[in-house]
């Protein structure tokens, strides 16, 4: 009974929090809009992001209150947070974006997703979201531009407008690689040699890097576990059941391994597959790690274990 009283009140005060930041970003954008040099629409939109900020912060304070969970965060120290970055991340759950806000807000400049077209339409969160230059993909399907050739290439035409927003401040892109989450029946029918995570799709993050890869100054791989929590990590967070958060960072330099033409160049292309793919073969051997029994016993004694808020 405890739990679902938690679980109402979470999801109450993540409501307030997210309507009262929302109606901030998007105020901030109204401004933007009005303001008549460029020097002045920058600082709107670093207000924006602020509202962002204290959204996550809001978050990671709620969440914290009614969890003692324990967070075990490697890799995260001396980021730039003044840098462009790439984070490309493992995709379990809702709570992998909470999870990404609050470990990060303070570290690099505040998170932005890639995201679908239909979250523009959703009430408060779509709208602040576009207020934060947050790109909305109408991504197409192979079969789809079969039947529509005039529509090949808006995808990455759409990104790069949508990265010009980014030029001017600092900005942290988010790709989920996978581009779906993760679920042991997703597993079982995805291609590759994989146990804990799903092949990656290296379309999305080829898009990026072509709009945008000679400004990041960094990738990271991040790789986030819930070894307590596998089942349903949002809904217990929400009901205070979250026992362990364990989130690994692995910076990875944008050399020549990631710049090319995707697009055009298929010797690249295969290059390109292969490099993500040993990044994705080493974050599944990451995770068997952390999901040992031998590992899962020593937590408490973990050297690495920080508090994220």
């Amino acid at each position: 009974m405890l739990a679902y009283f938690i679980l109402i009140v979470n999801v109450m005060l993540a409501v307030v929090n997210a309507v009262f930041c929302s109606t901030l970003v998007c105020a901030a954008a109204l401004i933007k809009l009005l303001m008549p040099t460029r020097r002045l629409k920058l600082k709107a939109t670093k207000f924006a992001n602020r509202g962002m900020w204290l959204w996550a912060t809001g978050n990671a304070k709620i969440l914290s209150f009614t969890n003692r969970a324990q967070w075990q965060i490697q890799g995260a120290e001396n980021l730039n947070a003044q840098g462009w970055h790439l984070l490309i991340s493992n995709h379990l759950s809702w709570t992998d974006i909470v999870v990404l806000l609050c470990v990060f807000k303070d570290a690099i400049p505040i998170p932005k997703f890639f995201l679908k077209q239909q979250l523009l339409y959703v009430p408060f969160i779509g709208m602040a979201c576009w207020a934060l230059d947050m790109p909305f993909m109408r991504r197409y399907s192979r079969e789809y531009l079969l039947r529509h050739p005039d529509k090949r290439g808006q995808d990455l035409a759409t990104t790069r407008r949508s990265c010009e927003k980014f030029r001017d401040t600092p900005t942290t892109i988010v790709n989920f690689v996978e581009g779906t989450r993760f679920t042991d029946d997703k597993q079982r029918r995805s291609r590759g040699d994989f146990t804990h995570v799903l092949a990656p799709k290296s379309g999305g993050i080829a898009y990026t890097l072509a709009a945008m890869g000679d400004q990041f100054d960094s990738i990271l791989n991040v790789t986030i576990a819930y070894p307590d929590n596998r089942a349903r990590p949002f809904y217990d967070l929400l009901r205070g059941k979250m026992a362990r958060i364990v989130v690994q960072v692995e910076v990875l330099p944008v050399n020549e391994s990631v710049r090319g033409d995707y697009f055009h160049d298929k010797r690249f292309k295969r290059q390109f597959q292969l490099w993500l793919a040993e990044v994705w073969q080493r974050k599944d051997r990451q995770l068997t790690q952390i999901y040992a029994p031998s590992t899962l016993a020593n937590r408490d004694t973990d050297p690495h274990d920080s508090q994220a808020a």
